[in-house]
């Protein structure tokens, strides 16, 4: 209770700048953290649960199933949702690399140079593999396994569904989204200041 206590501290104290101005929700960003994931394997536990922690907190965390209705274009919304996160989780389990859309949002993100926790859940980095189906272009094959490659190699959360601990696990990644996002508030204030010093010396 004290972790989730200080979890939603921080939460506020990030939140407090946008809860200040009044904008309607067309002119929000679409979400805080993209959760990327393979809804097959992970949309009922893992992701699932994140996401409804996440919004607990106070972040506005994007899951497709959550954030999108029927007739909704999915590259458009998803696409969108990727550009204007700030930091993105992703969410690795055995079916993962078996999914177009998976690794097409994780190559976007790494496009973008978002922050992006992995979290390799019930599967371990070295069994994550693009596989070349035959119909996949070899361009994208080749983004995948470039942005696979950097998602491996990025320090990352290991989570056993059948044994792990949810709430331990529910906390530690909450903890990891909120330090990535305040480590990109303070970059953000150190860029303004420097901006705005640099703006006053060519004056």
């Amino acid at each position: 209770m004290q972790r989730s206590s200080t979890a939603r501290y921080v939460c506020k104290q990030i939140l407090r700048n946008q809860t200040q101005i009044k904008t309607n929700l067309h002119q929000r960003p679409p979400c805080d953290v993209f959760i990327n994931h393979r809804g097959i394997d992970t949309k009922r536990n893992v992701a699932g649960l994140l996401y409804n922690h996440l919004r607990w907190l106070g972040f506005r965390p994007f899951l497709d199933s959550k954030n999108m209705k029927p007739g909704d274009k999915l590259f458009d919304n998803i696409n969108v949702a990727i550009h204007k996160c700030k930091v993105g989780v992703a969410v690795f389990s055995p079916q993962y690399c078996n999914s177009y859309f998976c690794l097409h949002e994780l190559a976007l993100m790494m496009e973008c140079k978002k922050k992006v926790i992995p979290i390799f859940c019930d599967v371990k980095p070295s069994e994550l593999r693009v596989k070349d189906d035959g119909i996949c272009p070899t361009e994208d094959l080749d983004k995948f396994h470039l942005a696979l490659e950097e998602a491996k190699h990025t320090v990352g959360l290991t989570f056993d569904t059948l044994s792990g601990d949810w709430p331990e696990f529910l906390d530690s990644a909450s903890d990891a989204v909120i330090k990535n996002l305040l480590e990109l508030e303070k970059e953000k204030y150190l860029l303004k200041n420097k901006n705005k010093k640099n703006y006053y010396n060519s004056v």
